[in-house]
């Protein structure tokens, strides 16, 4: 083989290994605006919510988060929510998730409630207290009521469906404070426990959320279109799990579980395959 031929051959392997680094790279770090809508009959205007779950500390057009905050601007949101797992627990640093946060606590009405990565750190409190201070309620077992165009949404939040404080269980705590008058979205991080959660329903009069909002499960991590969904692994449901992206009706409240943001260098031994890093934006009307 001459050294033509050689060269010919490394430049197509090349070219190959670069296309395939390139569609992995676009299908598994580039975050994209998924967009969802939610019928109900108690609001009369739409609303419309970012919600952002799975951050990991990670950042979007560098570490001023201008990439991610432009396409959250673009929604045009009536009110950011907060997800859970905003940094995470096997890496310092909370500075991308609060620069964010920040952002849009200046702007617009939030509210956050927290993630098991949160819950693992040692200096979880410090960085509730940091929220806190940029005026965006921590929920932990509580609720906090925005108005949008005369129209009360009162957002719960939970730490999980089996959390017990001083005032008992958070769950049971956001169901008693379920108000008829508004619509009620409970921020629960993880999505494999809405089946907890639907089961308190029978235990309050049969009271609903009328939303559910999920992260945690980063959307099966490796997913290939109608093949693999939901995704090969995700975290408390194994292989195969169930559901860790999209939008279902279970017992009469809608899910909706975000893929996540999570894009940050300890992923790199489990990349995200044809999992794109997702912005939920939801319309509700």
């Amino acid at each position: 083989m001459n050294s033509s031929s050689k060269r010919k051959r490394k430049i197509i392997a090349l070219t190959v290994i670069a296309a395939v680094v390139f569609a992995l790279d676009w299908h598994g770090f580039s975050m994209k605006p998924v967009y969802y809508e939610v019928s109900t009959e108690k609001v009369s205007e739409p609303i419309r919510i970012v919600f952002i779950s799975d951050l990991h500390n990670s950042f979007y057009g560098g570490h001023d988060q201008s990439g991610l905050w432009d396409a959250t601007e673009a929604a045009e949101p009536d009110m950011v929510l907060f997800g859970g797992d905003m940094i995470d627990s096997r890496a310092k640093g909370t500075k991308n998730a609060l620069t964010l946060m920040k952002l849009a606590a200046e702007k617009y009405p939030c509210a956050y409630a927290t993630g098991n990565h949160e819950q693992r750190r040692k200096d979880r409190e410090d960085f509730y207290s940091a929220i806190e201070e940029l005026g965006i309620p921590v929920l932990h077992g509580s609720y906090t009521d925005i108005t949008v165009n005369g129209q009360k949404v009162r957002i719960h939040g939970i730490i999980n469906a089996g959390t017990f404080d001083e005032n008992g269980s958070q769950l049971d705590s956001c169901y008693k404070a379920i108000a008829p008058d508004a619509y009620n979205i409970l921020l629960a991080h993880e999505p494999q426990e809405i089946s907890d959660i639907g089961y308190e329903s029978a235990n309050h009069g049969g009271k609903k959320f009328d939303l559910v909002l999920s992260g945690h499960a980063h959307g099966g991590q490796w997913r290939l279109p109608y093949v693999l969904e939901q995704g090969l692994y995700a975290p408390d449901q194994g292989i195969f799990p169930e559901f860790t992206t999209g939008q279902r009706t279970v017992q009469g409240t809608v899910q909706i579980v975000s893929r996540g943001l999570a894009r940050n260098l300890n992923m790199i031994t489990i990349p995200r395959i044809f999992n794109r890093p997702e912005l939920s934006v939801i319309d509700i009307g």
